[in-house]
């Protein structure tokens, strides 16, 4: 391996392996990561056209100690998929690497190598990249960016996950706190030591014990201690500043999603439906990211930001084609169950409240929105939903177009889609 790296950064993850974890714990659960289920990278990166089959080839560069080349590794089981785990730490690819063999996945190749140096390794390119919490730990992110795009496909896509600012606002004060009660200390275990010493009697009025839900890693142990509160390279990014380097520094087109939430995190008609200001609408009248902007310092709780890059806006699976498989995910939702919900309140706007997502608003479920929900059940097209719905009712629906049954659907599928819980595929792909 050159010597394209930060050393520091490398000793960290040699000593201290993250995220830490136990492979035999492989023999009793798997590992999901958010942004690598292949669902939500069909929707979102191959206009739901992708079937896998075709030898995709998975980067997971930055692997670590390996969920997400696992998780990956074992949806494409049976294809003849590659995935390339490529990782600084020898110690982090040992224990990835237990992991697979416990597993019996056979689909994974090891680098142990800087994800800088991808132009230089000659290992070809990929249809999806997976880099999650690495680019805010290298001493030029961007240089980063530039590596994995050499390795992308032009048609392939990137999930990338970096630190949110707003939500570590207690953990950047953590860290500058430690180096001064560190001071010239250099050994990492007393560094640890001195962490949980203040700890443990940190006053309430701290910022980071103000927000400590908000974070797990200073809890599972030294290592999550250290990758939280000691790193020695760390930044973190706005949604726009996200923006000004993804979009428009580079030209690419991000989806945000935050973990278990969606774009419903950033979008201020969800985060404030609970009791929503007269100056919602004007709100919901402004560009997207103008939006993100607001929504991330209104939630406040953003720890880090999760999205996919691709080359375009068209790669996302389009609303309004007929030709579209909808169905729900992440949940065990069924269409007779969500048209209970959205049939609640007769097809007047009605308050959604959503518990895993803690997300509370007002829907207009449209005239036909818990008819269209009663029938989506992962197979049907919309052209089949809406011809059923039609061949099922009176003249006045019989007469409707297509168009007619997707603006009326519209605002239901936009919410359930903003918290990623109904995806779309195109019906040319079978559900994997």
């Amino acid at each position: 391996m050159s010597a394209n790296y930060l050393p520091n950064v490398r000793d960290q993850y040699e000593s201290l392996p993250y995220p830490p974890c136990n492979p035999q714990d492989e023999k009793k659960q798997l590992i999901q990561t958010w942004l690598e289920s292949l669902a939500m990278i069909n929707h979102y990166c191959f206009s739901g056209k992708q079937s896998f089959q075709e030898h995709f080839r998975v980067l997971a560069a930055g692997g670590g100690t390996g969920d997400a080349t696992i998780y990956l590794a074992e949806q494409l089981r049976g294809t003849n998929a590659e995935i390339v785990h490529l990782d600084l730490s020898s110690a982090s690819i040992a224990i990835a690497r237990e992991r697979a063999e416990i597993r019996g996945l056979k689909n994974i190749t090891w680098i142990q190598d800087s994800l800088l140096n991808l132009p230089l390794l000659q290992i070809g390119t990929f249809d999806y990249i997976n880099c999650s919490g690495v680019l805010h730990h290298l001493e030029d992110p961007d240089a980063g960016l530039h590596a994995l795009r050499t390795a992308l496909k032009d048609t392939g896509a990137i999930g990338l996950m970096v630190y949110a600012t707003y939500g570590r606002t207690g953990v950047y004060q953590m860290q500058e706190l430690m180096r001064l009660i560190n001071g010239e200390e250099s050994d990492a275990g007393a560094k640890i030591r001195n962490t949980k010493e203040i700890l443990s009697s940190i006053p309430g009025s701290n910022w980071f014990q103000r927000g400590e839900d908000l974070h797990h890693d200073h809890k599972l142990g030294d290592a999550g201690i250290y990758d939280l509160l000691l790193h020695s390279q760390d930044r973190a990014y706005t949604v726009g500043e996200l923006f000004d380097w993804v979009q428009d520094a580079h030209g690419l087109n991000l989806e945000l999603t935050d973990v278990g939430r969606g774009r419903s995190a950033y979008l201020p008609h969800m985060i404030l439906g609970k009791k929503p200001p007269k100056n919602l609408g004007t709100l919901k009248g402004l560009p997207m990211q103008k939006q993100y902007e607001i929504g991330e310092l209104l939630i406040g709780n953003v720890i880090t930001h999760s999205f996919y890059v691709t080359r375009s806006a068209a790669c996302k699976a389009p609303y309004g084609d007929a030709d579209y498989v909808p169905f729900f995910y992440h949940e065990p939702l069924t269409g007779p169950l969500m048209a209970q919900v959205f049939s609640a309140n007769k097809g007047q706007p009605f308050v959604l409240n959503h518990q895993h997502s803690e997300v509370s608003l007002m829907v207009n479920p449209g005239k036909y929105g818990a008819k269209i929900l009663h029938h989506i059940d992962g197979k049907r097209t919309f052209q089949q939903i809406f011809d059923a719905i039609r061949s099922a009712s009176g003249t006045d629906q019989a007469a409707l177009s297509n168009q007619d049954f997707f603006a009326d659907f519209f605002e239901s599928f936009d919410t359930l889609n903003a918290l990623e819980r109904l995806l779309l595929r195109h019906v040319s792909v079978t559900e994997r």
